[in-house]
């Protein structure tokens, strides 16, 4: 790849930012030169994302300098970075979800820009060119957590872009999406663009950066180049002790099905949503089974339909069935004391309420294991609970009463899975359970969910990661326009396999019957 010159285009000198409790940022030095692109890596909660706002001026620091193309700055605000030439992609999408796609993109842009409608055919040729292809006119409330990061990755292209600042940009990616966004990064890198890249996918950081600064307890602990490194070394320069990280699981065979869903279809009224067709799914007590799937085409309809989210009549309620009981008419507190569990793929918003405290959002979905007595709250057990879920599932935070949203990506997440495991659930329905977490967290979350297996739990896990449900599945199919591939052992079929299952190239039958006699 090309390398980039000498001339540093951004400067951070002695970086500082405390918050109440925790130094984020602890006499942070890292330059970036025009042309390079640069990893900065590191745990959840090492201080990555609170330097990232920093660049792109939504935190202010205590201490230190910011020095864009040799000129010492205060970086007030985003808008002020924008005109700099500074772009940042977040984790969490800042869309407004009432809003069309072109109206976010105007937002972003300013009124020189154009109305949406003036900027409408820009957006089809970008997203186009880039492969990311979207429609101005659909709204954001619509599109699936895929296409939502889409649309954060093109509001920053259709900029001029100085420096990109990308913050987990492919966690929602598939990888033939994540390599057609790397087409576009190497190709911005050789027109002059900075890149600043934090992705927990090492495989991704040692094929697309130059070079690699690694954060550890808020402070500088390495620098590196990737491409000479190892996954296990990156992985030690982040963590130290990378034992345990890189598992391999034992398949299990599972026992009596405990989830069967038969025929299941369902009419989206989203004209640009995804409707089901004839979904037939199966998962026994003590198996994972894995649904692949790129973004869009049928995964958040099918946990909404398995959650309770939607529901059926009555007359077609045995289309979802736990244990042989129908539930596909039941809400979701209905289906939850039948032994269901869901992890949704919003960790926030969805999954936790972001202004509320860590205890109140353990509360919210376990109130039914004796938090509540007599409709009073038991603000202790809520507590112990909380303080248990911590504990147990190693989340770093000051304390249970802490907000949600000061919460790390994957240490929320980890926050999440803890509370509905530890209802000792039937069946845990998980979406995106290592989405834009680290090796260390994914490690912690992997480790759980085979334990939760083993016990004797049914387990469906919804991702985009291949390597993930290769991994951690037992079985595995793959959803495609809102049809569903059939079963198949994991051990007896390959990612191109399910590469084509993705694409639509399986005739749902027939693949049933191959899968029937090979278990």
């Amino acid at each position: 790849m090309p390398q980039p010159t000498n001339q540093a285009r951004l400067q951070l000198r002695q970086i500082t930012k405390r918050y109440p409790g925790c130094l984020a940022n602890d006499a942070i030095d890292l330059s970036i030169a025009p042309g390079e692109i640069h990893a900065l890596l590191g745990e959840n909660g090492a201080g990555k994302s609170t330097l990232m706002k920093i660049i792109y001026g939504v935190v202010q620091p205590d201490a230190g300098q910011l020095v864009w193309q040799g000129k010492t700055l205060a970086m007030r605000n985003p808008a002020q970075a924008r005109e700099l030439g500074i772009g940042m992609v977040f984790q969490h999408f800042s869309l407004f979800e009432t809003l069309t796609v072109a109206q976010n993109i105007a937002l972003a842009m300013g009124a020189a820009a154009g109305t949406p409608k003036q900027l409408e055919p820009k957006i089809r040729h970008v997203s186009q060119r880039y492969g990311m292809a979207l429609e101005p006119q659909r709204l954001v409330h619509s599109l699936s957590i895929g296409e939502r990061q889409k649309v954060e990755i093109i509001r920053c292209l259709m900029q001029d872009i100085r420096l990109l600042i990308l913050d987990e940009p492919t966690s929602v990616l598939t990888p033939l999406e994540a390599e057609d966004l790397f087409v576009t990064l190497r190709r911005l890198a050789h027109e002059g663009c900075s890149i600043l890249f934090i992705s927990h996918k090492l495989g991704e950081v040692r094929a697309l950066c130059h070079s690699a600064t690694v954060l550890r307890g808020g402070k500088v602990s390495g620098h590196c180049v990737p491409a000479e490194c190892s996954d296990l070394q990156l992985a030690q320069l982040m963590v130290g002790d990378a034992e345990g990280l890189v598992a391999h699981y034992p398949k299990a065979c599972g026992s009596s099905p405990f989830l069967q869903v038969d025929k299941l279809s369902w009419h989206n009224p989203d004209p640009f949503g995804c409707s089901l067709s004839e979904v037939e799914l199966e998962v026994r007590s003590g198996e994972i089974v894995g649904i692949a799937g790129v973004a869009g085409n049928g995964q958040d309809e099918l946990l909404a339909l398995l959650s309770g989210e939607h529901t059926l009549s009555r007359l077609d309620a045995r289309r979802v069935r736990l244990a042989g009981k129908p539930i596909a008419h039941l809400r979701p507190d209905a289906r939850r004391r039948q032994g269901l569990a869901v992890v949704p793929a919003e960790r926030l918003g969805h999954g936790a309420v972001p202004d509320m405290s860590l205890a109140d959002n353990a509360l919210l979905t376990a109130f039914q294991q004796g938090l509540v007595s007599k409709g009073l709250i038991q603000r202790s057990k809520v507590k112990v609970l909380a303080e248990t879920i911590i504990q147990r599932f190693a989340v770093k935070t000051p304390n249970a009463q802490t907000a949600a949203r000061n919460l790390s990506g994957g240490n929320l997440q980890k926050f999440i899975l803890g509370r509905e495991i530890l209802q000792n659930p039937k069946l845990l329905v998980a979406a995106h359970p290592t989405w834009g977490v680290d090796v260390g967290a994914a490690a912690a979350i992997h480790r759980a969910l085979i334990a939760l297996r083993d016990a004797g739990a049914a387990i469906l896990v919804i991702s985009e990661d291949l390597d993930e449900l290769f991994q951690i599945s037992d079985r595995m199919a793959a959803l495609s326009g809102g049809r569903l591939s059939g079963l198949a052992p994991t051990a007896q079929i390959s990612q191109v396999q399910v590469g084509g299952w993705m694409a639509g190239q399986f005739d749902a039958a027939a693949s049933r019957a191959d899968a029937t006699t090979q278990v």
